[in-house]
């Protein structure tokens, strides 16, 4: 076996099988102990690309993995199998969900949302059920139904409590509380999500979009300070988020979190009443490859709006409403 590409590729690392011997054991039906370990291992793999893959061809690459083990499901299988692959196909109905969302096709991703719920609900899972609901609370805070993300938020929190999504569900009502002038609730919401970050292990794979790190949580924390007007504190957040989305060969690992962070400090340098840099500042943010287009959109209206009070951000404007176009 080819050393170097066992340490490239982790599914051979830890099964000692590739991807193509994965998709034949599949063909023929053989759910054994290893070939639900490398299932665990490709979905992981693929919610880890979730942050720089092109969108369409993740989202594809999902189905096509979600359509193999949904055949999986109806042979005979053992109860600890069963819920294994109802886990993995949850998983990523989830990953599928956001991607779609992230493309704007919103009708899509409520009902493979669902989909997800309803597969975390049949095999136990508080972690794909808390994340079904974060991303109920993500559609209506980007749809800019605020008061609908709250309730949806704390109903991941109660499904959850104690797990890594709870934490992102906190920020989601963080952020949810500040664009509704709720400055206190929404550092109320922050400190709770903090506090239980603290208590929990760092996770193995920080690049799954499926758990929150301390970077992702500078990243919500960011958000909360540039609705609520704490400029300096939002400033210092959207430096940190920016120097680590690009890793030490200056590739950037994080596109859509550095695409918020540069709206935020064009945001905060239009309020400091220098609108060429807000405006050079949001047109960068919009140029990029990977997105999420909802999100986007939010916080690029946001800086239009900061630049309309002002009459400037005409060149900016070009930009935005190239994003509104559907893809």
């Amino acid at each position: 076996m080819d050393t170097q590409a066992t340490r490239q590729n982790p599914l051979i690392a830890a099964t000692g099988m590739d991807t193509v011997e994965l998709l034949q054991r599949l063909r023929a039906s053989a759910v054994d102990r290893a070939t639900v370990e490398a299932l665990d291992i490709t979905v992981e793999q693929l919610c880890c690309d979730y942050a720089h893959a092109d969108a369409r061809e993740l989202a594809l690459t999902g189905k096509q993995w979600l359509a193999r083990i949904t055949e999986l499901l109806e042979n005979r299988l053992t109860l600890a199998q069963h819920r294994d692959l109802l886990g993995q196909a949850g998983t990523l109905a989830l990953l599928v969900g956001c991607l779609d969302y992230d493309l704007g096709d919103a009708a899509s991703a409520e009902a493979t949302r669902r989909m997800a719920l309803g597969l975390g609900v049949e095999c136990g899972n508080p972690d794909i059920i808390g994340w079904a609901h974060e991303m109920l609370a993500w559609f209506h805070l980007t749809s800019g139904n605020l008061r609908a993300a709250i309730p949806a938020a704390a109903a991941g929190i109660t499904a959850a409590p104690s797990r890594s999504v709870a934490v992102q569900l906190y920020g989601q009502q963080a952020k949810a509380h500040a664009r509704m002038g709720r400055t206190e609730a929404a550092h109320s919401a922050l400190e709770r999500g903090r506090e239980l970050l603290d208590k929990l292990a760092y996770p193995a794979r920080p690049d799954n979009h499926f758990v929150v790190d301390p970077d992702k949580w500078d990243f919500y924390a960011m958000d909360t300070y540039r609705i609520a007007g704490q400029d300096d504190l939002a400033e210092r957040n959207a430096e940190e988020v920016i120097r680590r989305s690009v890793n030490p060969e200056g590739v950037v690992v994080a596109p859509m979190r550095k695409a918020e962070a540069e709206l935020t400090l064009a945001v905060v340098a239009a309020r400091k009443g220098d609108s060429d840099e807000a405006s050079r500042l949001g047109a960068a943010a919009l140029r990029g490859g990977r997105r999420s287009r909802p999100s986007l959109l939010m916080v690029a209206g946001e800086l239009d709006d900061e630049l309309r009070a002002r009459g400037t951000g005409a060149d900016f404007r070009v930009f935005l409403e190239d994003l509104k176009r559907p893809e």
